[in-house]
């Protein structure tokens, strides 16, 4: 049989078994049937923690004592920090790592989608894998992004699992105004943005979509903390989206948020900072509205320096008032970097952001905002006094269909190894 239609055959008997399974089912219902296929002695699907400083393995049915797990009627949610070793480097790197345990070999593999990081299929067998055998858990951990993205809309448990800290009601509010996925990889363009919740959340949000020709972006602060403030960025994050949703330009896009959040409070008492951007893919122009906020910075060549804006005011304090765009012309090697104060005020500014961006340069976006992200709370944390928001983007050119891929991410913009590889792993 040739291999493809042995793909195909793994394709058609995966699909039978997710729909045949219940939503909280059916990641152990694939890797039942990848594990039979590859003749496995046990099979894993460990997912990517919120805090994307460790992987949580998740498991049915479990009996007695579950040690620092956490239980949910008949779930358990292990967290396994990352250390350095070959769970953490085959998520940084994107790549299958095999390594020899005693008699057995296990293979992990990333369980990812256009650069995002979902997890990890974790596997041991009783022989070293033939590179035909790795291809094919490769193949089979990428259906399993797809089997994570669609399942997950049903049921809680994959965001359950993914919690290692409850949230407060601000904390849900914000975190249903992010976009599904932190992470985009696309042929002209990586993104990936993220953010550090203060205790008493500060109402930061990003967002981005992407069109045929073009991609939207946009970092917000709504005034204040706790639940009024995510009340005013929801009103900010929806004007915005119900604008972009209906065709708008950049200008009207923020006149509309400017106007949601007029039409729903009282005069002056709220109001959010904002940077919104839209790339032209096809030539690397971006439009830029900066309402308040702090500027992006720019990292080209080498330097990093911040991007001169036309001031604007805030969203929701003047009603009608026009925003002024400005005009910024990516070069391919680009990389921009918007961020909200709390990135860089209190006890962040003893972060040297321009020398730390400088030296972040060959990391993947996707390791740049976490690595920041740790910086950030090493200065100002543990517990940080607002909200720290950042939205990293790189520019390559050539936008069509020349993005070259394997199993869900470019393998030449991946972080490469992290730390040394302990235990022999290849």
């Amino acid at each position: 049989m040739s291999e493809s239609a042995m793909s195909s055959m793994d394709l058609d008997d995966v699909l039978l078994a997710v729909e045949k399974a219940a939503p909280v089912d059916a990641v152990e219902a694939v890797t039942r049937s990848i594990g039979a296929r590859l003749d496995a002695l046990w099979v894993s699907f460990l997912v990517a923690d919120m805090s994307g400083r460790a992987l949580v393995r998740l498991a049915h049915n479990a009996i007695g004592e579950v040690g620092d797990g956490r239980r949910q009627d008949r779930d358990v949610a292990l967290v396994l920090p990352f250390d350095g070793g070959p769970q953490e480097q085959a998520l940084r790197a994107q790549r299958v790592l095999v390594e020899q345990i005693g008699d057995r070999y296990v293979v992990r593999a990333p369980v990812t989608q256009r650069g995002e990081a979902i997890g990890l299929l974790e596997m041991a067998l009783s022989a070293a894998p033939s590179d035909e055998a790795v291809q094919r858990v490769s193949r089979a951990a990428h259906t399993l992004a797809f089997v994570v993205i669609a399942n997950r809309r049903h049921t809680d448990l994959f965001e359950w699992g993914q919690r290692t800290t409850p949230f407060t009601l601000a904390a849900e509010i914000q975190r249903r105004l992010l976009p599904e996925s932190f992470t985009c990889e696309a042929d002209s363009f990586t993104l990936s943005a993220w953010l550090e919740p203060a205790a008493n959340i500060g109402g930061d949000t990003f967002d981005y979509s992407l069109a045929r020709d073009l991609l939207h972006l946009s970092v917000t602060d709504a005034v204040g903390h706790g639940v009024d403030s995510a009340l005013t960025a929801t009103l900010c994050v929806s004007g915005l989206r119900n604008a972009r949703r209906r065709g708008a330009t950049l200008h009207e896009q923020a006149l509309a948020a400017n106007q949601a959040i007029l039409d729903n409070s009282s005069p002056g008492s709220l109001f959010a900072t904002g940077l919104l951007g839209r790339l032209d893919l096809t030539t690397g122009t971006l439009d830029l509205v900066n309402a308040g906020h702090p500027a992006p910075l720019l990292v080209r060549a080498g330097t990093v320096r911040p991007v001169a804006l036309p001031a604007n005011r805030p969203l929701g304090v003047l009603p009608r008032k026009p925003y002024r765009e400005s005009r910024l012309s990516l070069q391919p090697g680009d990389r921009l970097v918007m961020l909200t104060d709390g990135m860089l005020e209190r006890g962040a500014a003893g972060l040297d952001l321009p020398d730390r961006l400088r030296n972040l340069v060959a990391l993947h976006p996707r390791e740049v905002v976490r690595v920041l992200g740790d910086l950030v709370l090493d200065v100002a944390g543990p517990v940080l006094p607002d909200d720290a928001c950042l939205l990293v983007l790189d520019w390559h050119g050539g936008h069509g269909d020349t993005r070259s891929t394997a199993a869900g991410a470019d393998p030449s913009r991946a972080s490469g190894t992290v730390h040394p590889l302990p235990n022999g792993a290849v």
